[in-house]
């Protein structure tokens, strides 16, 4: 698929390809959030016609979508940002905080919208533009539901770099939080934050792609941290990557 911004993003299935990606090869349980009836209908619509995906209900605002994700389960929310009484920020920030499993696609209509990167540094994993292709959205739902980062690395970095000195001062010590990471974790999460690819942090540290690999799943579970994108916020909130570093 691609990104908001036309770079490529992580791939999704193959054309044609409909096996279950979810857990025991069920469908993707998705739950549609946006406080437009017409929205959401449009939505579903594109997403039952998917035989690998399955939504198991709507909310019209993030107080109604806090109710929902605890009655269904979801794998996968589709948070609109601007809503009344609990918007997509704050409520992804709960759904976060509550522990499920349920992982959230920001809907924006602006891709550089301020509360895109709220949003995600509230734990959202990526985030689609409103006006999005189907094919699109149906390939970021997979994606995200098998535990991929929707914004590919550049994207992230040139997100952040854009929007991050507007934002609030960072909520985490910057020493405590990356204590546990060996010296190699952190040059692996460095480069991580500057954009680049797992091919290129292996070739840029002279290693394979596979103990790239290795390093990047050590540094998520050592931080807690639900994917890359998390990773990359972490690293920009704590200080170790400055906005406009180098790519």
């Amino acid at each position: 698929m691609r990104t908001p911004d036309g770079d490529p993003g992580s791939p999704g299935p193959p054309p044609g390809d409909r096996s279950p990606p979810g857990p025991a090869g069920r469908p993707v349980r998705v739950v549609i959030v946006d406080d437009q009836t017409l929205v959401r209908t449009g939505f579903r619509m594109i997403l039952e016609a998917e035989g690998d995906l399955e939504v198991v209900g709507e909310a019209a605002d993030g107080l109604d979508a806090l109710e929902v994700a605890a009655r269904t389960n979801p794998d996968v929310v589709l948070m609109d940002i601007r809503m009344p009484r609990l918007d997509g920020v704050a409520a992804t920030h709960r759904l976060v905080q509550n522990g499920g499993r349920a992982r959230v696609i920001v809907l924006t209509t602006f891709d550089l919208d301020e509360y895109v990167m709220e949003a995600i540094r509230a734990g959202a994993s990526g985030f689609l533009l409103k006006d999005t292709p189907p094919e699109d959205l149906v390939a970021a739902i997979r994606v995200v539901a098998a535990g991929d980062a929707l914004l590919s690395p550049s994207v992230t970095r040139r997100l952040l770099d854009r929007v991050a000195q507007v934002l609030p001062g960072p909520d985490r010590p910057a020493p405590a939080d990356l204590a546990g990471l060996t010296e190699r974790e952190l040059d692996v999460l460095r480069l991580m934050a500057r954009g680049l690819s797992n091919a290129e942090i292996a070739e840029e540290l002279v290693v394979g792609e596979t103990t790239v690999k290795t390093h990047v799943s050590r540094v998520l579970m050592k931080l807690g941290l639900r994917d890359r994108v998390q990773a990359v916020v972490l690293a920009y909130e704590t200080g170790l990557v400055q906005p406009g570093a180098g790519g």
